[in-house]
């Protein structure tokens, strides 16, 4: 099998990226019986007590509702209808009554109000457990993910789709069953009151069962399609937020406006689809139910007529209470079922993003704290500030290889995808301490190799082996823990200039802080600000410079004291003055370290041990500054602008 056949896996590169997803690709096939199972699973799996609690003040209510239907015959025939006759009544038997009935109607809604706390209860922790499983198994997703899925859309997950699982928790699941407990318990009572006039609701259940299919059924699929819908909305909305000052620079203001109708439009078709019939449901049943009651007191009334009194007024007026009690559920159970079918819809998203493959390590070799006894490395566990790869043998054997930077690259190709490879046979020996530039028109590959060194992809064939070690062989944690990264996009987080540069080592004192800020030249700007490294600043860093945010990031860097630098285009967004203490402090983090650098300057390249220059995904031309000039080829045009790097 052929390198190009092999090598599957899709890849980022520098600029190019694989194709976007199609418009379909987050489409939800219909909702199955596993998607239900695991929702369960997170009720009764956590919170099984509290749930058997809230099923028997469930069962509670729904009694004390039937009792009280029922007491209501007795009520009636028993003291309202002889009080009727009476020239002095006595009313104090029936005051005796309505405080039973009182306190039995009492005991159901504290029962009501007992369960619907305690579901709120559960769906707030429901919820808590299923955001914490989404976003821990988000970490381990491989970057390739993250390219191919819209932010917006992800954010979803954790917004729209999570809210609908709170409704369907808190509302729908005690609904129903508060409503199928009902309607079995009002059937048994009807039953025993009138066995004809219960033919006569089974006849009406009948209909209503059937409007429930005609249209409840319509209204699933297009719930389904509204939950994709909204990601979709969403993920466009933060596209649109995040680059809002380039859509103003080239007036694309109409043009983004036009893409967010043909989104919003689809989202409103898939919305209307979903609700109209959701909201026709309601009204339909209800009608049915007032129909039922006049038909069902009209043949009530010639059944006590025709039978001479065998069904009485009590009766009657029980069993028409009785009749709503029983319709009503049905109508709610109606209703629920299209949050239901909507949270289903949610919950199958969600899993959808859990079930996503997790980012492979078979790495075994780990980086661990050693020192030196008599020329012998010896793993320890207080920090020594020696380290050192501690490599298992099959034989039960452990050695111990020192981090030196030492890293070889052999003979890689590697691609997006069989149809598009992005290196051809890519060679590079960097030595520790040595400074090897990448230098190339955008998507010659450069920014891939760095990417193939700190294991962002996996590369199928070649080598690449750090300290003579595999880096296959290396924990993915430990490798690029040994790795320090500085991007030409900075990514800063909300809190204080001095966590933003201790993310580069959570351990690290205010002290290492500020020194990693003064090797970085920052020090300078940050004891301007306000409240000095306790300046808060958001995400975006908005209160700073590009300039800026570019030294927080060196300095953050700086505090990891990684003994091998990835500098990928860190100084192609800033202006020369800033370029000049980047630069400074560049150069004070790059002593004694390996270096790899992607410039488009190729002036930030001219003090490097080697240049590599890239073309199409092969190495074209590599040595010295002077080697290359020398040599008068592509980097000579490049450099005396013969050519454009774009």
């Amino acid at each position: 099998m052929s390198k190009q056949q092999k090598n599957t896996k899709p890849v980022k590169g520098d600029k190019s990226k694989p194709a976007a997803p199609p418009e379909n690709m987050h489409a939800m096939p219909k909702v199955d019986k596993a998607t239900v199972k695991r929702l369960v699973s997170y009720i009764f799996d956590n919170y099984k007590g509290r749930f058997v609690i809230v099923v028997i003040c469930i069962i509670l209510s729904s009694a004390a509702n039937v009792v009280g239907s029922v007491f209501l015959r007795i009520l009636i025939d028993s003291y309202i209808m002889p009080l009727v006759s009476e020239k002095t009544p006595n009313f104090a038997p029936l005051l005796h009554a309505l405080i039973i009935m009182g306190c039995i109607y009492l005991f159901g809604i504290l029962s009501g109000y007992i369960y619907n706390y305690i579901m709120v209860y559960i769906s707030q922790g429901v919820l808590k457990k299923v955001r914490d499983d989404m976003f821990e198994h988000m970490q381990s997703l491989p970057i390739s993910y993250f390219d191919t899925n819209t932010h917006g859309n992800i954010m979803s997950y954790y917004t729209n789709d999570t809210d609908t699982l709170r409704q369907m928790i808190s509302q729908s699941i005690p609904q129903m069953i508060s409503s199928v407990i009902t309607i079995v318990a009002v059937f048994v009572a009807m039953v025993m009151t009138s066995i004809p006039l219960t033919g006569v609701v089974m006849l009406f259940i009948v209909l209503q069962m059937f409007v429930v299919k005609q249209v409840g059924g319509r209204s699933g699929k297009y719930f389904i399609s509204q939950q994709n819908s909204l990601g979709k909305v969403n993920g466009y909305i933060e596209e649109m937020i995040t680059g809002q000052k380039v859509v103003k620079v080239f007036c694309h203001e109409e043009e983004a406006q036009n893409d967010f109708d043909k989104l919003n439009e689809q989202l409103y078709t898939d919305a209307y689809n979903a609700n109209q019939f959701a909201n026709m449901l309601m009204p339909i049943m209800g009608n049915i139910g007032n129909l039922q009651y006049a038909v069902l007191a009209i043949i009530g009334a010639i059944i006590s007529v025709s039978t001479g009194g065998l069904l009485t007024i009590g009766s009657i007026v029980s069993f028409l209470q009785l009749s709503k009690s029983f319709s009503m559920p049905i109508g709610q159970v109606s209703q629920q079922l299209n949050s239901v079918i909507m949270a289903l819809a949610g919950a199958q998203r969600i899993f959808s993003l859990m079930d996503e493959k997790s980012e492979t390590d078979e790495g075994y070799v780990t980086l661990v704290n050693v020192k030196d006894e008599n020329g012998t490395l010896v793993e320890s566990e207080k920090r020594t500030g020696i380290w050192a790869w501690k490599h298992p043998h099959e034989d039960g054997t452990v050695t111990y290889t020192r981090l030196c930077g030492d890293v070889q690259i052999n003979d890689v190709d590697f691609g997006y995808n069989p149809d598009h490879i992005v290196l051809h046979n890519v060679s590079i020996y960097a030595k520790p301490g040595q400074k090897v530039a990448f230098v190339g028109a955008t998507g010659a590959g450069k920014t891939t190799i760095t990417n193939l060194i700190n294991r962002f992809y996996d590369i199928a064939d070649g080598k690449i082996r750090y300290d003579g070690i595999n880096i296959n062989k290396i924990k993915k944690s430990d490798l690029r823990r040994s790795l320090g990264m500085v991007l030409q996009e900075t990514n800063l987080f909300t809190g204080t200039i001095m966590d933003n540069i201790r993310y580069g080592k959570l351990t690290a004192t205010d002290e290492e802080c500020i020194e990693a800020a003064k090797l970085a030249n920052a020090h300078s700007f940050i004891t301007r600000l306000p409240d000095g490294y306790n300046t808060m600043i958001d995400g975006t860093g908005g209160s700073l410079s590009q300039g800026q945010r570019q030294l927080l990031s060196i300095a953050r860097a700086a505090v990891a004291d990684p003994p091998v630098m990835i500098l990928d285009e860190a100084t192609s967004s800033i202006d020369t003055r800033t370029e000049s203490l980047v630069s400074q402090g560049m150069d004070s983090l790059m002593k004694g370290r390996t270096v790899f650098v992607i410039a488009h300057r190729l002036s930030t390249v001219r003090n490097s041990d080697v240049i590599m220059v890239l073309e199409q995904g092969r190495i074209i031309e590599r040595g010295s500054h002077n080697e290359l000039i020398a040599k008068k080829g592509k980097y000579y045009q490049l450099y005396t602008g013969a050519f454009e790097l774009e």
